[in-house]
């Protein structure tokens, strides 16, 4: 049993970032993710992509955030439990709640913060016949990369024509025996150094690009042994071990639909007067997931409701007990892990 003080779904920017304001309340923090890495959106979708409305950064690349994030909660020692989904809840009789994933791993918390952005995120899968019989026991079809050396010395085939079909294809060309990239147009959309990597490394022999085109089939009785790509009208085979079909994700609530929460236009309704938490006691929704009148979804406002929330949840935890506000510029930042980040003191010093 994975035991924490709020346990936060979602290890998107603004899950991240409420493992900071917790940390500065000395509150521990384990998060839950669907997806394989921290990030969320930021990671998965578009990495290189420039945000231009975060403050103080006139402009920062998605992954680049997720970056700094990670290092700011580093000394605040957060757990995670990634590739799993929070999928059944029960409330203690302490107030404490159970929250267990689709994987059987089971978690204690004192309070709940539901940062899932938009939801749950499922792969775009492509309609191909028996995709599904590959798709299990490791026979073939993969939607995320987990482990690059999984695929060392193996023939991958990608399909897709994005930041994630692109960087994926540039890192398993030096993992992979082969990688065939297949796009069902010529243009890509893409972090201009992808495309123009990609296109090197199609002309020195390292990747295999085949557009316009698209994979329509497969070979393999038990597994995949190679792919049926239509090109122009005609048809190609290609000799694969992996196909990585890499479409973007489809948002979807998921398990937390069915929790007794209150849902408008599939976002979870909070209480944004005061603290963002939801209908049930001790259960806050913060950043795209929620819904309250003018809501924006905006990264900075998610910033500003995890702030909020973790006020709450200290005044929750610690009834009666008062906590005296301290910018970090003053008080500094004490780390779990023995670490403290101050400003310089003044030196004290007379003058001749």
């Amino acid at each position: 049993m994975i035991q924490t003080d709020i346990l936060i779904i979602g290890a998107g920017p603004t899950g991240l970032f409420a493992v900071f304001e917790a940390g500065l309340l000395q509150l521990k923090c384990h998060i839950i993710d669907a997806l394989p890495q921290p990030g969320g959106q930021l990671a998965e979708l578009y990495p290189k992509k420039p945000i231009f409305d975060i403050p103080g950064y006139p402009s920062v690349l998605a992954g680049d955030l997720v970056t700094n994030l990670m290092e700011q909660i580093k000394q605040f020692q957060p757990g995670f439990t990634l590739g799993e989904t929070a999928e059944t809840i029960q409330k203690l009789e302490d107030g404490t709640f159970i929250v267990t994933t689709n994987e059987g791993t089971k978690h204690q918390a004192k309070a709940i913060a539901i940062a899932g952005g938009l939801g749950t995120f499922e792969p775009r899968k492509p309609i191909l016949k028996d995709i599904e019989f590959y798709e299990k026991e490791d026979r073939g079809v993969d939607y995320f990369v987990k482990d690059p050396e999984k695929y060392r010395g193996k023939n991958i085939v990608i399909a897709g024509g994005g930041d994630s079909a692109l960087d994926w294809s540039i890192f398993l060309s030096n993992v992979a025996n082969s990688v065939t990239l297949v796009h069902r147009r010529n243009e890509f959309r893409g972090a201009l150094d992808s495309v123009e990597k990609v296109q090197e490394l199609k002309n020195t022999g390292k990747i295999k690009l085949v557009t316009p085109a698209e994979v329509v089939g497969f070979n393999g009785s038990e597994r995949i042994t190679a792919v049926d790509i239509e090109v122009n009208g005609a048809r190609m085979k290609a000799e694969c071990d992996y196909f990585i079909p890499l479409f973007g994700l489809t948002p979807k609530l998921g398990p937390i639909a069915n929790w007794g929460l209150e849902i408008e236009k599939n976002a979870i309704k909070v209480n944004n007067a005061l603290d963002y938490q939801t209908n049930i006691d001790g259960i806050y929704a913060i950043g795209d997931v929620n819904i309250y009148p003018g809501k924006l979804k905006l990264i900075l406002c998610g910033f500003h409701e995890a702030t909020l929330m973790c006020q709450s949840v200290y005044n929750r935890i610690n009834p009666g007990k008062r906590y005296v506000l301290k910018y970090t510029t003053v008080s500094g930042v004490d780390g779990f892990d023995g670490t403290r980040k101050e400003a310089e003191k003044a030196v004290v010093k007379s003058i001749d």
